[in-house]
């Protein structure tokens, strides 16, 4: 069986899917993906056991057939190819060859009978349509809130909660929380799920800013994403999401608006001589002024001064700075608010006329 293909064709299918494979596995199958010639096309699948990627592209292939090869050794073949190359694959028993001009590669593959795909779940999900821009924008606005490996398991992922015609998207490590919302094309039942921290990395990467659909089916056990040519299957994380509208506070009347860059800036400078542990940094806020003040285990510190339209109490709060930063880095909007209770209170920050978008930190004692 052979198989014909542009290198540039293969080159970024192979990409993405090879991201997903571990380089260290009990099992060295999974370090192998699955490589399926049918009907001129070829369909490339990588799993990690939690998570599985399938894409289908174009090629000129005799006969139909299916092996596993090194995700890793074809991809390091395949860049290391001349842009253009045009590439012969034939499987022979348990081997398979790779010629591309006077280039000649002899790989040894195990049996695509042994691949331990993940198999759809049978039972029907909500399925909601969305765009692929609109899915990628939400993902980039709360993944930076997610939780990395934290023994509440429930943390490391993200709430996808479907309810009538709005998906709610929802990151929180426990010190601070943000929300994103979008309106769907219909009404769903409401339902909700835990999507994985390496599948939200994943669909990241893979999402373009394309108003094409991405059809998300909803299970209880499992979420799948169609879009393009790509097909991606996801275990979701077995546990209960925080209720989120109890951290999200309302009527703070502490309020102030500034614009997001120069404070940004400010933040990161006074970061600079922030405690490298805990990232320390007072806010002082006082008639129309607001002071970031930083300080160190060796008495050093940085202070910066903004003028704000503000009339509220006088304030002092501490907080993670990297927090901070985090939100402003991955707010697109010029302007943001500042809305606090008082000296103890969490800091709420939303963006000007745009109740979808909500980010909350908690104080910490400085």
């Amino acid at each position: 069986m052979n198989i014909q293909i542009n290198r540039e064709t293969l080159l970024k299918p192979l990409t993405s899917v090879t991201s997903i494979v571990e380089k260290r596995h009990t099992l060295p199958i999974l370090s192998n993906l699955l490589l399926e010639a049918k009907q001129g096309k070829i369909y490339l699948t990588a799993t990690d056991l939690e998570m599985q990627i399938s894409l289908s592209v174009d090629s000129a292939a005799t006969g139909d057939f299916s092996t596993t090869i090194s995700a890793k050794k074809l991809l390091d073949i395949c860049r290391s190819l001349p842009d253009n190359a045009e590439i012969n694959m034939a499987t022979n028993d348990s081997r398979i060859t790779l010629k591309a001009g006077k280039s000649r590669f002899n790989l040894q593959t195990l049996p695509a009978a042994d691949y331990p795909e993940i198999t759809k779940t049978q039972t029907v999900g909500t399925l909601v349509t969305i765009g692929q821009g609109l899915l990628k924008s939400l993902l980039k606005q709360v993944e930076f809130a997610m939780a990395q490996q934290d023994i509440r398991y429930y943390l490391n992922g993200l709430l996808f909660e479907v309810i009538a015609n709005r998906l709610n998207v929802v990151g929180t490590d426990g010190h601070r929380l943000s929300f994103t919302s979008a309106e769907l094309k219909q009404n769903y039942e409401k339902q909700e799920i835990i999507l994985p921290r390496k599948t939200v990395l994943e669909l990241v990467k893979l999402l373009d800013d394309s108003e094409d659909d991405v059809q998300i089916e909803l299970a209880n056990n499992q979420v799948n994403f169609s879009f393009g040519n790509i097909k991606l299957i996801s275990k979701v994380i077995d546990g209960k999401f925080p209720d989120y509208n109890r951290v999200i506070p309302t009527g703070h009347q502490n309020t102030f608006s500034i614009e997001r860059l120069g404070v940004l800036l400010a933040m990161q400078r006074a970061s600079i001589l922030s405690n490298e542990k805990y990232r320390g940094i007072r806010m002082v806020l006082s008639n129309n002024n607001l002071k970031l003040i930083s300080t160190n285990s060796d008495q050093e510190e940085a202070e910066e001064e903004l003028e704000i339209n503000y009339n509220g109490a006088g304030l002092d709060i501490g907080f993670n700075v990297t927090y901070l930063i985090d939100v402003l880095n991955n707010t697109n909007s010029e302007q943001v608010n500042f809305s606090f209770a008082d000296a103890n209170s969490s800091c709420l920050i939303t963006v000007p006329n745009n109740n979808d978008y909500k980010y909350v930190v908690m104080p910490m004692r400085i």
